[in-house]
């Protein structure tokens, strides 16, 4: 049995935390599902941004949309979504199998929504209505204004994966948005079975206090929150009020490890993956990490379901003069802003691709 299986069957979903054109079109994709377990995956602005700038699969499309005077955005969602809709399809056998549960792709709302509530909502509407396919997850930050998009989006029936969460604090935010969606459709007469997933992004907190923290604590705070987050997690599935949901057909929103990738050149390449082993959650995977897991990973047990020595190593963290909280609210305040800038580039680099094709065209 590969090593990625073991993962799998002790209820963990791998997810590829990488899209191309590339990717569908030589078969790796298909690949991967077949060899390695990957049941699903994530895009962000940054992978499309690498996929479309460095290759020429997209340029006939881009290349026509010179023609039709196309919006930049409006030509980036529809040369995504062509991607997602392949991979929604790939997925599709497994989303059946698992009535829903797995056999995810992800899309991203525009980074520039983050703070516009009534925006976010909008967008994920458009997206999930554009995109056609019951596997396709709508992702919205969980920032101050996102939180209550995604209520509104689970309301309005839009699956939701919640992203940029860095905190067991952020984590309880996100969980309760979507509760309180799952409710409303129940008080309305809706169906409550609108599926959602909270991503908890993992390596940005190490790589946030590597020249701050103590030797003996290296690689260590990632771990720590995550394990806090999935206690919380583990608490909320066994309460009254989601058992009361789960009853009526709701089904769980389900925990991400997103960030699985090490930032840290001396640590291991599969030390999140092997930390974060745990049933009921997913853990989205760059191509090198599942590489490199499905050659030398040694996967090592369970999660302790509640959250073993995470306190204590918090605690330690806190005694070195690390402020937890001010910490990630930083973080997501950076995400943040790392997502913008990614996207800014990426519509920058459509309309100086689309732009120079046109040239082309007109030279030849």
């Amino acid at each position: 049995m590969n090593k990625t299986q073991q993962l799998h069957d002790l209820g963990q979903s791998l997810w590829l935390d990488n899209i191309t054109r590339l990717l569908l079109d030589d078969g790796s994709l298909r690949r991967y599902i077949e060899e390695f377990s990957i049941t699903g995956l994530t895009s962000n602005p940054t992978i499309f941004d690498h996929a479309i700038g460095a290759t020429d699969t997209y340029d006939d499309a881009i290349r026509a949309s010179a023609r039709s005077g196309q919006s930049t955005e409006s030509l980036f969602v529809e040369l995504a979504l062509e991607d997602l809709r392949r991979a929604a399809d790939l997925f599709r056998p497994i989303f059946d199998a698992t009535n829903g549960l797995d056999g995810w792709v992800s899309m991203e709302v525009s980074p520039l929504l983050a703070n516009d509530t009534s925006g976010s909502i909008d967008a994920a509407r458009r997206i999930y209505q554009q995109a056609s396919r019951p596997n396709l997850f709508v992702k919205i930050p969980g920032t101050l204004e996102g939180i209550p998009a995604i209520e509104e989006a689970i309301f309005i029936g839009v699956p939701i994966n919640v992203t940029l969460l860095f905190s067991s604090e952020q984590y309880a935010a996100a969980a309760e948005a979507y509760l309180r969606g799952i409710e409303r459709r129940i008080a309305a007469g809706l169906d409550p079975r609108v599926s959602s997933v909270a991503s908890l992004f993992v390596s940005r907190w190490d790589k946030a206090v590597s020249d701050k923290a103590p030797a003996d604590l290296r690689n260590r705070l990632g771990i720590a929150i995550s394990a806090g987050v999935y206690r919380a997690y583990r608490e909320l599935l066994v309460s009254p009020r989601w058992r009361q949901l789960a009853d009526a057909g709701a089904r769980p929103q389900r925990l991400l490890w997103a960030s699985t990738g090490t930032k840290d050149p001396d640590a291991s390449d599969t030390l999140y993956l092997e930390a974060l082993a745990a049933p009921d959650t997913i853990s989205t995977i760059p191509e090198t990490t599942l590489h490199a897991f499905a050659q030398h990973g040694r996967p090592e047990g369970v999660m302790a379901e509640d959250g073993g020595d995470a306190e204590a190593v918090l605690a330690r963290f806190a005694n070195a003069g690390i402020d937890i909280d001010a910490l990630a609210t930083q973080l997501l305040h950076e995400g943040t802003l790392t997502f913008v800038k990614s996207w800014q580039e990426l519509m920058q680099r459509i309309a100086d691709k689309r732009e120079a094709l046109a040239s082309a065209v007109q030279r030849g």
